[in-house]
């Protein structure tokens, strides 16, 4: 009996990480896909909006000079009715006024209809048909009976150059119908000049043609530029639609970020109270246990453990102050409690608190105080967690035998500033926006057997720029570290100058007694001169 072949192992493949496309590209790419589509869908090699806008300007244009023109047709009319038959002329006439009737109505009822791809396409056809018919009506007046030489050859110039001038303006939007109206006048004129024999006939022959091809030319200018502006709008149009597209999406992530914001504060709310809880207890009954209050272990290393559990909750319990504190902070919620704060005697008292750290460590700290400075108005408990964080960063993170400096004294503003400089191993240069950003570490930090949240540095630069100073960070690998806290001018309370007035009382003095001297005095006369008195 065969066995059964094995299961063959299948092996899967980490999956690629998608590479991110830039919008740029994604825009163009977008761009490109578009123009070709609108390319393959229009007849005359632009957007199918933009045949349908450039053949709404023509008719807007016709519509608009639709009293020029019939007054045009009617001066030639009457012109060439003195120099030829009055009949032929007034039936050239009627026929032109009414082709103009006709251009002017299709114009009316494509301006009233709907727009759509293939009614856009019709009505293009339409236009260079009767733009055609146009053409040759005055192609029919212009060339005038053979043997009839009462119209000189510069008046037929003269004329002709009118009627392409004319008509390259009106149908400038539509270059095909300007050119399916002068072609056949300019033909017509060239070809009657060309049979005159002369060598005046022929150079008017090709000043004839030379005059086709500028209005040509200048109506393909013209079109160039109305599209070119049809373009602009429509870009301009699609980056306002784009600006209100990304606005709303930046407003609903808005949303989305502010209803995050407050779900997160609850939630911290929440769990800091079912977190401090049974904290509490831990820390208190490691405390009983490590101090040994109901008697001695029977095993020593039971205090060693009780220890480190006392410690590990308090680490805990720091991590879980800072986490609040900078939530609060990012919520807008942390109120300064300001107060009269001397700088010189919060920075003594954290130096005081990490003395003993510091000194098993094998570090030096030492104090560079200033003498008689005034208080500075701000928040005592703020300032006091400034100084301890940037201390004790500078504690961890430098060798045994470092050296550490506390300065405090005058900025050249007449602020206050304050200065922690250590001796240790120091930040690279690109990673200080990383150390400054929440829960941010360095390289060294990482490697650091005594890590930290990250939240020291933000919260005390969150600290400072709440009451108005700057915090500075300086540092190099392998030198040491120099963070420069200070408070603005406005903080500093000096002392006031003593009034030179005498304040008034608080009380009125009484009255005094009115006695007989004083009663005689007051009866006395103002004027005594003469009176011997």
């Amino acid at each position: 009996m065969s066995k059964p072949a094995e299961k063959p192992e299948v092996v899967q493949l980490p999956a690629e990480t998608p590479i991110a496309v830039p919008l740029n590209t994604r825009r163009a790419a977008a761009q490109r896909v578009r123009e070709a589509r609108d390319r393959l869908t229009s007849t005359s090699g632009t957007r199918p909006a933009f045949d349908r806008e450039l053949l709404r300007q023509y008719a807007q244009t016709r519509i608009s000079a639709s009293y020029v023109v019939m007054l045009l047709v009617v001066a030639i009319g009457l012109l060439f009715g003195l120099c030829m038959q009055p009949a032929s002329a007034l039936a050239w006439t009627c026929g032109m006024l009414c082709i103009h009737a006709g251009i002017i109505r299709y114009c009316s009822r494509f301006l009233a209809e709907p727009a759509s791809l293939t009614s856009t396409r019709r009505w293009r056809t339409r236009f260079v048909l009767l733009d055609l018919i146009y053409g040759l009506c005055w192609t029919a007046i212009l060339i005038h009976p053979a043997g009839l030489d009462t119209v000189s050859n510069t008046l037929m110039m003269f004329l002709m150059l009118l009627v392409i001038a004319v008509s390259s303006m009106l149908a400038a939007s539509l270059p095909i119908a300007a050119l399916a109206t002068t072609a056949p006048v300019t033909a017509a004129i060239a070809l009657n000049f060309l049979l005159g024999g002369t060598f005046d006939n022929y150079v008017l022959a090709v000043l004839a043609l030379a005059a086709e091809g500028y209005f040509a030319l200048l109506a393909h200018r013209l079109h160039s530029t109305t599209l070119a502006t049809l373009e602009a709008r429509a870009e301009k149009d699609a980056l306002i639609g784009e600006l209100e597209q990304a606005k709303s999406i930046s407003d609903e992530a808005r949303h989305r970020a502010e209803s995050a914001n407050v779900a997160k504060s609850r939630f911290l709310a929440q769990m800091s109270h079912e977190l401090r809880t049974p904290l509490n207890a831990i820390l208190g009954f490691s405390e009983v246990m490590k101090s040994e209050i109901f008697g001695a272990h029977a095993v020593p290393v039971y205090k060693e453990y009780s220890a480190d559990i006392h410690n590990s909750g308090v680490h805990l319990l720091n991590l879980i102050n800072e986490i609040l504190d900078l939530s609060r902070i990012e919520a807008g919620r942390y109120e300064l409690n300001e107060e009269a704060v001397s700088l010189v005697h919060v920075v003594a008292d954290c130096h005081h608190l990490l003395k003993l750290r510091a000194s098993s460590r094998g570090i030096t700290i030492h104090e560079v105080f200033e003498h008689g400075m005034p208080r500075v108005w701000g928040d005592e408990r703020a300032t006091r967690q400034v100084v301890l964080n940037l201390l004790s960063n500078s504690i961890k993170f430098t060798p045994q035998g470092g050296e550490i400096w506390l300065k405090v004294g005058w900025t050249a503003s007449g602020g206050q500033y304050l200065s922690v400089k250590d001796t240790g191993s120091g930040i690279a240069e690109d990673e200080i926006p990383i150390v400054l950003a929440s829960f941010g570490q360095g390289s060294n930090s990482i490697k650091s057997a005594e890590q930290g949240a990250g939240l020291g540095l933000p919260i005390a630069k969150s600290l400072i720029d709440m009451h108005g100073g700057t915090f500075t960070l300086k540092s190099k690998l392998r030198i040491g570290t120099e963070v420069i806290v200070t408070f603005p001018p406005e903080r500093v309370m000096s002392a006031l100058a003593p009034m030179a007035e005498e304040a008034p009382p608080l009380q009125p003095e009484a009255a005094a007694p009115v006695t007989d001297e004083k009663r005689r005095a007051r009866n006395k006369p103002i004027m005594s001169a003469g009176t011997g008195l």
